[in-house]
């Protein structure tokens, strides 16, 4: 008799782990991500052409060295890096090192400059960066009982759930310590820690350059109180079923990535600065405002002003408030300054 793998009670972490990639998990279809929802690089070419500003920043931190690396990290199909190197300045593409990092197999047609990896490579000196990859690394839920202790989520593959046991060891550390619960009952929390583990190993790839991870988050004082763990099929937010038909995503405990990030610095020799800010004053700090051209441009030039109005409108979706531009961006900085300061 065979086992009814549908039947199983799972944690979260696990399920989502399966459904997301595993051999039938949705990040290996065909289609990618952008089949089922919209990130910043999809929304405008104006974010790639900010993070190849960016990464010339971090080139002129390094003294422009003969190899410059960019890492993107969760690179769907690799259209930021696709971006990025048609952004670039020529002298400073022609060093570029360029690599994407995603567990689906690489796509036809992708530009020959671009080394596709399953895996972040070791010694990066440059900039890897993280766009939606930490919403997407799995998480366990607790939720409180009616006697007020957290307890392990348990989910089968139909998307039913039901409490398992408490929550204890490291995963009961991390919650006291960084989403501490009042005991009512229903109160949820993702415990992050695997995002935590997962954005140190990032940054301890990381030789000398930046590091920067870009997701929905909260903080320590704005954790919500009932979790956020959703999923998105074909554009729209649904019910999160761990059954490999749509993502399964929850906002991230950027605060909790950050100490985990400067910890694995540090221990790499490196000095360290991390700061957390949002994407509107990110891609501010790169050059996007969002601000409409002047009216005397239409009367000069028609066309440029078009093309200038379009460019504020994209701009303005990137930074808008309620929007993408309330999204968090973690900069690790590791033995360099850090190059988003104006």
């Amino acid at each position: 008799m065979t086992e009814d793998t549908s039947a199983r009670w799972r944690g979260w972490r696990a399920a989502a782990e399966e459904a997301l990639y595993g051999p039938q998990g949705f990040y290996r279809r065909p289609e990618g991500p952008a089949g089922h929802f919209r990130t910043s690089v999809h929304a405008s070419a104006l974010f790639a052409g900010a993070v190849a500003r960016l990464l010339c920043r971090v080139d002129e931190a390094l003294d422009r060295p003969a190899a410059l690396d960019f890492v993107d990290l969760a690179a769907g199909r690799g259209e930021l890096t696709t971006g990025v190197l048609a952004a670039l300045p020529a002298e400073v593409a022609a060093r570029v090192r360029a690599y994407a990092v995603e567990i689906a197999g690489r796509p036809e047609g992708l530009d020959r400059r671009i080394e596709w990896l399953s895996e972040p490579p070791k010694g990066v000196t440059g900039l890897l960066f993280a766009n939606e990859w930490l919403d997407n690394v799995p998480v366990d839920v607790a939720e409180v009982d009616s006697a007020g202790v957290p307890r392990l989520v348990l989910v089968r593959e139909d998307g039913t759930e039901r409490l398992g046991e408490p929550l204890s060891g490291p995963e009961a550390a991390w919650l006291a310590r960084w989403w501490p619960q009042e005991p009512d009952e229903g109160l949820r929390a993702e415990i992050g820690l695997p995002r935590d583990t997962a954005w140190a190993s990032a940054v301890a790839a990381v030789d000398r350059g930046l590091a920067v991870a870009v997701d929905y988050a909260h903080t320590r004082d704005t954790r919500p109180p009932f979790g956020t763990l959703t999923g998105f099929r074909e554009g729209r937010e649904t019910a999160p079923v761990p059954d490999g038909s749509c993502d399964i995503t929850a906002h991230v405990a950027l605060d909790a990535c950050a100490q985990a990030g400067a910890t694995a610095a540090t221990a790499a020799g490196a000095l360290p600065g991390a700061r957390l800010l949002t994407q509107r004053a990110a891609l501010r700090a790169l050059g996007l405002t969002g601000a409409r051209p002047p009216l005397t441009l239409a009367s000069t030039d028609p066309a440029a002003y078009v093309r200038a109005l379009a460019g504020a409108g994209e701009a303005a979706e990137l930074t808008a408030t309620g929007g993408l531009g309330d999204f968090g961006w973690l900069v690790q900085s590791v033995g360099i300054p850090d190059s988003l300061e104006n």
